[in-house]
C-alpha cells in the first residue's frame, strides 16, 4: 500500500514547493482597497469663490456613514451639512454651509471599501488666501468591540460554510449511508444553523462597523436600510436566500435520500430492490448534486463578489477561482470534519466502510490540487516580494498556511496507510460475525447475554405482557450494540485511523483561523513598506535658516535596477504653502527617471491624512509641487513610492517636523 501512496503525494509535494517559489520570485500585489481618485476642490487648490459642495471619487464603490465626509473650516469646526450622498457611480459629495471665510479648510473621510476594509484620508484646499488650521482627530470605524464581533462573525460564517457543505459533499460522494446517521446530519444542520446566524449577525453588525463603530448602533433600523443598498449588504441577503435554499436541499438528503438508503438495506434480507426504484435513487442523487454545487458555488460566490476577488487586479478571473478555493477548502476540511465525525460516532450495527475512507481521499486529494493552483494565484495579487515573506505579517501568515497545508498532507498519508491495512484485514463487522466468533466477546458481554436471557425468561413466564417484551427487546438491543462497539473500537488498524484523522481535525481548525486572518490583512509590500518607514524613522533639517527641509531615503524595489536614493526638499517647511522637489538618483548618484514616483504626508496624531502630493516631471530624475499645504505644524510622516518597473515598486518614507 505505501509503495502505491507515495507516487501520489510527490507531485503534491512538488506543488507545494512550486508555490513557495513562484511566490518568492515577487509579483504585483492588487489593490485591496478603496483610493481616492479625484476630489472637487482638489487637493492643494486655492479657489476664489467657497465652493457648495465637496465631492470625492474613489476607485470603487464605498460604504459612508453620516459623518464618513467631513469639511472642517480653519479652527476645526465642521461647515458641512446634511449627510453624504452618492451622485454618481464612485463620486460621494456633502454640501456646505453658505458665507465661508477666507482661509485653508481641511477634508476628512472616513468609509469602508467593497472587500470590508476600513479607509481613511484627508487633503487641504484654501478659499481666498491659504491660513493657519488646526484640525480634530476623527473616530476610526472598523475596530473596537463592534470590529471584534465582526471579526467572530466572519469566522463563524466560514467554519459554518465548510461544515455545511463538507458535510453534505462527504455524504453523497464518499459515504451514501451516512445520510442515515443522525451524528452527520446534526454536523450539517449545525453547519447551516451556525452560517445562518453568523450571516444575520454580520448584516445587523454591518452599519456600525462602517460608521460610528459603537454597539448602541447595531439594532439601528436606519443603519440597516443604508446596509442594504451596499455591496456587502447585498451579498448578505443574497447568502440569506441561498441558505434558504440549502435548507430544502439539507431536507431532501436526510428525508428521502436516506429513508430510500435504508428500503434498499431492509430488503437485502429478502427481494432485493427492483431496478425501477435503484434509478430513482441514482436520480435522486444526481439531482441533490447538481443542486448542491449549484447553491454552494453560489454561497462562495456571496464572498467573492463583496470582498477582495471583486476588486484589484484581474477581477473577472479572481471572483471564479476565489469561488473554486472555497469549495475545494469546504470539501477538504468540512469533509474531513464529517471523517472524523462518522469514526467516532456511527453506530456500532453500520460502521465506517474502508472504502468511504478511501472516496474522501481521493476526494480530499483533488480538493488541494484545487487549493494549490488557486492559492498561487491569489498569493500573486496579494504578496510583494521575497523579503515580504519574512518582513510581514501576510507573508508570515502565508508561509504558516503553506506549513500546516503541509503538515495536513503529510498525516493525510499516514491516515491512507491505516485505511489500507484496514481495507487488507478480514471484515469483522457484527452484520458478518459468525456464531463461532461468540467465543472471542469478552466475558462480561457473554455474562451480560446469559444473564439477559435468564431474566427474559423468568419475565415472560411471570409477567407476559407485551410492555415486559419491548422493554427487554431494547436491554438486548443495548447490549448487542455495546458489544459490536466493543469490538469494533478493539480494532488496532481503526483506532489508529481514528487519531490520525483527529489530528488532522486539530491542524484543520488552526488552518483555518489562519486563512480567515490572512483574508482581512494588508498586503505584504504594503506591510513592508510601513515596516521601513518605522525602522528609518528620522529627520534632518538641510538649513535653520532658510527654514528649507531635506529629506534622503534609500529605496529597493527588488527589481532589476531597483535601488536608487530619493532626497525631497520642503520649501519653507512651515505651515501654509510650501514648494517642494523631489530628486531620484542611483546608487552612483546619476538622475534616474523612475516611471513613477508618489508623495503623501500624514500626521499620525491628529489623525490626519495622507494627504497626496501630485508632483509634475521637470527634468531627468526631477519632479516638483508648489503650493503644497501643510494645515498644522507638528511630526509629519512623509512617504515617498517609486515604482521601477510595471510591477516593483516600494514606498519608503521619514518622520519630520514641519512648521
Amino acid at each position: 500500500m505505501t509503495r502505491t501512496i507515495t507516487p501520489r503525494l510527490r507531485p503534491l509535494v512538488l506543488l507545494l514547493l512550486a508555490v513557495t517559489a513562484v511566490l518568492f520570485a515577487g509579483a504585483a500585489p492588487a489593490s485591496a482597497h478603496a483610493a481616492l481618485t479625484g476630489s472637487d476642490p482638489a487637493q492643494g487648490v486655492v479657489v476664489d469663490k467657497a465652493p457648495t459642495q465637496v465631492s470625492l471619487t474613489f476607485s470603487e464603490q464605498v460604504a459612508m456613514g453620516d459623518d464618513s465626509l467631513r469639511v472642517l473650516d480653519p479652527r476645526g469646526k465642521p461647515v458641512q451639512r446634511g449627510k453624504p450622498a452618492n451622485v454618481s457611480g464612485t463620486t460621494y459629495a456633502v454640501q456646505l454651509k453658505s458665507g465661508l471665510a477666507k482661509g485653508t479648510y481641511t477634508v476628512t473621510y472616513q468609509v469602508v471599501s467593497a472587500d470590508s476594509h476600513p479607509v481613511a484620508g484627508a487633503y487641504t484646499f484654501s478659499i481666498g488666501a491659504p491660513s493657519r488650521t488646526v484640525v480634530s482627530g476623527t473616530t476610526t470605524a472598523g475596530g473596537g468591540v463592534v470590529g471584534t464581533l465582526y471579526a467572530i462573525g466572519r469566522y463563524v460564517s466560514y467554519a459554518g460554510y465548510i461544515v455545511l457543505v463538507g458535510g453534505a459533499a462527504f455524504v453523497l460522494a464518499c459515504w451514501r449511508r451516512g445520510a442515515g446517521v443522525r451524528a452527520l446530519q446534526r454536523l450539517v444542520v449545525g453547519g447551516w444553523l451556525a452560517l445562518t446566524g453568523a450571516t444575520l449577525w454580520l448584516l445587523l453588525l454591518r452599519g456600525s462597523y462602517t460608521s460610528s463603530g459603537t454597539f448602541g448602533d447595531v439594532f439601528d433600523l436606519a443603519l440597516l436600510g443604508q446596509v442594504l443598498q451596499t455591496k456587502a449588504g447585498a451579498a448578505l441577503v443574497s447568502r440569506l436566500l441561498l441558505l434558504a435554499a440549502a435548507a430544502l436541499f439539507v431536507a431532501v438528503l436526510f428525508g428521502a435520500y436516506a429513508r430510500r438508503d435504508e428500503e434498499e438495506g431492509d430488503s437485502a434480507g429478502e427481494e432485493r430492490a427492483t431496478g425501477e426504484e435503484a434509478e430513482e435513487k441514482r436520480d435522486l442523487g444526481f439531482g441533490l448534486a447538481i443542486g448542491g454545487v449549484v447553491v454552494a458555488a453560489g454561497l462562495a460566490a456571496s464572498w467573492a463578489m463583496a470582498e477582495h476577488a471583486s476588486t484589484g487586479l484581474q477581477p473577472g478571473i479572481a471572483i471564479p477561482v476565489d469561488i473554486v478555493h472555497l469549495l475545494a477548502v469546504a470539501a477538504w476540511l468540512g469533509g474531513l470534519t464529517s471523517l472524523l465525525v462518522a469514526l467516532y460516532r456511527a453506530p456500532a450495527g453500520s460502521p465506517l466502510e474502508a472504502s468511504a475512507v478511501r472516496r474522501f481521499s481521493r476526494l480530499a486529494f483533488g480538493s488541494v490540487l484545487a487549493l494549490v493552483a488557486t492559492g498561487v494565484y491569489q498569493s500573486w495579487r496579494q504578496l510583494g516580494s521575497w523579503s515580504a515573506f519574512t518582513e510581514t505579517r501576510y507573508g508570515q501568515l502565508l508561509l504558516v498556511k503553506i506549513g500546516l497545508v503541509a503538515v495536513m498532507v503529510a498525516l493525510a498519508g499516514i491516515s491512507r496507510r491505516w485505511t489500507g491495512r484496514l481495507a487488507e484485514q478480514p471484515a469483522t463487522g457484527a452484520e458478518d460475525e459468525p456464531e463461532a466468533e461468540t467465543a472471542s466477546v469478552p466475558a462480561t458481554a457473554a455474562a451480560a447475554v446469559q444473564s439477559k436471557d435468564a431474566v427474559e425468561g423468568a419475565a415472560s413466564t411471570a409477567a407476559g405482557g407485551a410492555e415486559r417484551a419491548a422493554q427487554l427487546a431494547r436491554q438486548r438491543s443495548a447490549v448487542e450494540d455495546a458489544r459490536r462497539k466493543r469490538l469494533r473500537d478493539a480494532d488496532p488498524n481503526r483506532s489508529g485511523l481514528r487519531r490520525s484523522v483527529l489530528t488532522e481535525a486539530a491542524v484543520a481548525v488552526v488552518l483555518l483561523a489562519v486563512t480567515t486572518a490572512l483574508t482581512q490583512t494588508e498586503p505584504g509590500r504594503t506591510e513592508q513598506a510601513a515596516q521601513a518607514a518605522g525602522a528609518s524613522t528620522s529627520s534632518s533639517p538641510a538649513s535653520d535658516t532658510s527654514g528649507a527641509l531635506t529629506l534622503d531615503m534609500a529605496f529597493d524595489t527588488g527589481g532589476t535596477n531597483g535601488k536608487g536614493l530619493v532626497r525631497i526638499d520642503f520649501d519653507p517647511a512651515r505651515v501654509g504653502g510650501n514648494e517642494m522637489h523631489v530628486y531620484v538618483q542611483r546608487p552612483d548618484g546619476r538622475p534616474y527617471d523612475v516611471p513613477e514616483v508618489k508623495v503623501a504626508l500624514t500626521q499620525e496624531a491628529k489623525k490626519i491624512g495622507p494627504l497626496t502630493v501630485k508632483a509634475e516631471h521637470i527634468t531627468r530624475g526631477h519632479w516638483a509641487a508648489t503650493g503644497v499645504q501643510i494645515p498644522v505644524a507638528g511630526d509629519w510622516k512623509v512617504a515617498v513610492t517609486v515604482r521601477t518597473s510595471d510591477i516593483d515598486q516600494v514606498t519608503v518614507s521619514k518622520n519630520a517636523q514641519i512648521g
